[in-house]
């Protein structure tokens, strides 16, 4: 009976944890959607307005990959409330990252880069890909149980400090895949969907690894017919 009981609980606090992911993922989207699809960078008094953008960029894109971190957090603090301490420590990660993806466009002046420039920010990001520090950021996003039963402790400001530590490691993951929004556009709705749907199947499909591997080569060639 206790048993069936905490699986009862578990898929109760799945079913609240990706109602509320939905409904944050679904409100960025809706809120991009809206926007214009150029901004003047070059203007300061509108960086906040960019790293409006570029966060809101964050939540519609990272949180659908993020599920299986806030589902493992949840069942093992056996709350699934405590899920937003470390929803809310991830985040503040990819702010800090917003605001500098907010400087470099207003230092650009532009929401895409010449073709050249572009083509070397996807061989830059294809390449980026095989390095050793890449490939441990990937292992660690890909194995939530792993990190929560070597480090757990018990308190909110744990989770907090969580959500800081895998966003830390989350962004070193995505970094310059999201730079390469400069390559094709910064606010380009199809090119941000494919970027989600990629980094969800690298953290999460059996063997996305690979298949990011493969991604990546394709990146790599794309920059390379750019440049020449």
């Amino acid at each position: 009976m206790a048993s069936g009981t905490a699986v009862k609980t578990r898929q109760a606090q799945r079913v609240v944890l990706l109602a509320c992911a939905g409904a944050v993922t679904l409100a960025a989207w809706l809120w991009l959607l809206g926007r214009p699809a150029h901004h003047h960078a070059s203007r300061w008094r509108s960086f906040a307005s960019l790293v409006a953008m570029w966060q809101a960029m964050m939540v519609a894109m990272m949180t659908p990959a993020v599920l299986d971190w806030l589902f493992t957090f949840a069942a093992l603090a056996k709350r699934a409330w405590s899920a937003a301490w470390f929803a809310s420590g991830y985040f503040v990660v990819w702010l800090g990252y917003s605001i500098l993806a907010a400087l470099l466009q207003t230092a650009i002046g532009h929401d895409r880069l010449p073709a050249r420039a572009g083509g070397a920010v996807l061989v830059a990001t294809g390449l980026l890909y095989f390095t050793p520090f890449q490939r441990a950021c990937l292992t660690h996003c890909r194995n939530p149980v792993t990190y929560f039963l070597a480090r757990w402790h018990n308190g909110p400001r744990s989770g907090f400090g969580f959500g800081l530590t895998h966003g830390a490691y989350c962004v070193g993951c995505c970094w310059m895949l999201m730079l390469t929004g400069f390559a094709v556009g910064v606010m380009n709705i199809l090119w941000m969907a494919l970027l989600t749907l990629l980094i969800c199947v690298e953290k999460l499909a059996p063997h996305g690894d690979r298949i990011g591997a493969v991604a990546a080569v394709a990146m790599t060639l794309w920059g390379v017919a750019l440049l020449f």
